[in-house]
């Protein structure tokens, strides 16, 4: 299998057909399977997907509404094609886009390559603004320099997209899981339409997800597998502020002078007790890093390919 579609779904039912069309046409002489992940739905999605299928189409039916995230993940976990395709049911991306993104990836050795909406047909302030803030901050803060993450149209390869540990609402932070792999990672614009039928999932609310969630990313860039880094040094600075404080207000007690009433004690007191915590939690994070990493017999690197030489008769001196 060459390509697996990945469309995730949710009160789609006016779109179904379409989109087992669209996706006919675009990818014709191409051995792909279409997997609908239904996260579900109330409406008749489930049936419409059951009505137009064909020999290429799969329905995977989840038990409730996990979110994008969850129903994402079960559809790349049943994908078997060497090329796994992320794309929105709501026939906002276009499957015309798929085979030069595929192109891009195979000719330029790539891992993932990602969409750019570069017209995007959306409405200005509840969606393109929050989007190109939450793209510059993610940008900015975990490095990765992309310039459309809400685009769901991504092609990966199929080992980067087993492995992304995609949970809670991390897709917006794909490119980043990705590249925490040592993936290599490029783009390029795509089409975007209008939504015609039924109505979008998302609203202003989900900037907060994002601004937290991108606290965990980079976590996750920078410390995932040391830890003690930031909880060490965070504890160690703020024990050595506290002892400080602590040395200064004992030489004022020594010289005759009232401490008990003044604030500053409690603040010295509350930061040498922070700083031990700080570095106890740096400690525990540490032990249970290792024990994710040696229980699971998981390795702390991935080895992209192993070349071996030709053998040859000639000597070498």
């Amino acid at each position: 299998m060459e390509l697996s579609l990945v469309i995730t779904v949710y009160n789609e039912e006016d779109n179904v057909q379409p989109m087992i069309e669209q996706v006919h046409t675009a990818l014709q002489g191409r051995n792909y399977e279409l997997i609908f992940v239904d996260d579900g739905s109330s409406d008749n999605t489930r049936g419409n997907i059951k009505k137009y299928s064909n020999e290429r189409v799969k329905l995977v039916m989840l038990n409730k509404n996990y979110g994008q995230t969850t129903a994402m993940a079960a559809g790349i976990d049943v994908a078997i094609g060497e090329y796994i395709v992320t794309l929105d049911g709501d026939l906002q991306n276009d499957p015309a886009d798929i085979p030069a993104m595929v192109t891009k990836l195979e000719e330029e050795d790539l891992d993932m390559v990602a969409g750019i909406r570069a017209k995007r047909k959306d409405g200005m302030l509840l969606r393109k603004v929050p989007s190109k803030i939450a793209n510059a901050m993610i940008r900015r803060l975990t490095g990765v320099y992309l310039h459309d993450y809400g685009c769901t149209l991504k092609v990966f390869r199929k080992n980067i997209a087993k492995d992304l540990g995609l949970y809670g609402e991390l897709h917006r932070f794909i490119p980043v899981l990705a590249q925490l792999q040592g993936a290599q990672l490029s783009e390029m614009p795509v089409n975007h339409h209008p939504r015609i039928h039924g109505e979008s999932k998302y609203g202003i609310g989900r900037t907060f997800k994002v601004l937290s969630d991108l606290v965990l990313m980079v976590f996750f860039q920078k410390y995932l597998q040391k830890p003690m880094h930031i909880f060490g040094t965070a504890g160690i600075l703020t024990f050595l502020t506290g002892i400080g404080i602590s040395g200064y207000l004992l030489i004022i007690k020594i010289l005759g002078n009232e401490i008990g009433g003044r604030p500053l004690l409690i603040l010295g007191i509350t930061l040498l007790l922070g700083g031990i915590q700080l570095i106890t939690i740096g400690l525990v994070a540490e032990l249970i890093v290792r024990t994710y990493f040696e229980a699971q017999n998981k390795k702390t690197y991935r080895i992209k390919r192993i070349f071996v030489g030709e053998a040859t008769n000639e000597k070498v001196s």
